[in-house]
């Protein structure tokens, strides 16, 4: 066997632990229920009724999170920002800083690209839901269903506007906008906040962050790529988890990409309504 092939399958199992990590160590019998929005409790080992029931469920979390007046504006804000972004040069700006200042050597860049694949997500949030319900664990079967829905819901719109928009990448690729690795990173780290709060949801965000800069770094996405995307998946993420809003002294944490005096920047803010 090659040895990067090994190194690979090193990578994946180390992702599988740290995603699975709450599965082995909540209580199945959690007090706190997921708010499941559909009022569809997924029976645990009913696997192929879970899957029949699935496209419905996910279809009315879509409409559940796309009608929401308050996600539309936050959508329209960040499509408005990324508009911006392009058409004021400051997505070029980027690129070029960015093809001139690589920051991420060989393996870390391929350890990022693998652990923000939507690919990568779907699997494990797979192997959770299955071992979840081998254990008999009710509330993490929920969770793993919750996850999987918002996945779903992201995965689908991302392959949308970009069959819509399908504009070139900064190093030539077609489909640039959004990022779906940034939409998928960003949903998991909201669905995991909605769960297990600030100790995981706050390090969740920053992951998310780092393979958003990474997109851009490695000259696969255009920040405007990576605002919206990161945007779409923390609504989508929200909108489907949605019980447990994380608040830090009414603050809450939003995905940010931005110009700074000394080049492009994306990780997280804190915003409040006043």
């Amino acid at each position: 066997m090659d040895f990067k092939f090994k190194i690979s399958n090193l990578k994946f199992l180390f992702l599988i632990f740290i995603f699975c990590l709450p599965v082995f160590s909540a209580e199945p019998n959690d007090s706190k229920e997921p708010n499941d929005v559909n009022g569809y409790v997924p029976a645990t080992g009913d696997i192929w009724k879970d899957a029949k029931v699935f496209p419905k469920v996910a279809w009315d979390d879509a409409k559940m999170t796309y009608f929401n007046g308050d996600n539309l504006l936050l959508l329209l804000l960040a499509g408005g920002g990324s508009i911006a972004l392009h058409d004021s040069g400051a997505d070029d700006k980027a690129a070029e800083h960015f093809d001139k200042h690589r920051s991420f050597p060989k393996d870390l860049d391929n350890f990022t690209d693998l652990a923000g694949n939507p690919g990568t997500h779907f699997a494990i949030t797979g192997i959770w839901y299955a071992v979840a319900s081998s254990k008999k664990d009710d509330l993490n079967v929920q969770r793993s269903w919750i996850m999987m829905r918002a996945l779903a819901v992201t995965g689908a719109t991302t392959l949308a506007l970009k069959g819509i928009v399908n504009n070139h990448t900064p190093n030539g690729f077609n489909y640039a906008w959004p990022s779906g690795h940034t939409a998928s990173s960003f949903t998991v780290a909201s669905v995991l906040d909605e769960f297990y709060g600030p100790k995981i949801g706050i390090p969740a965000y920053l992951g998310a962050g780092f393979v958003g800069y990474r997109m851009m770094d490695s000259g696969d996405h255009w920040a405007s790529d990576v605002l919206f995307g990161g945007v779409l998946g923390y609504v989508v993420g929200h909108s489907i988890a949605g019980k447990y809003k994380l608040d830090l002294g009414g603050f809450k944490v939003r995905p940010l990409v931005s110009e700074l005096h000394d080049g492009p920047s994306a990780g997280i803010v804190l915003a409040k309504d006043f």
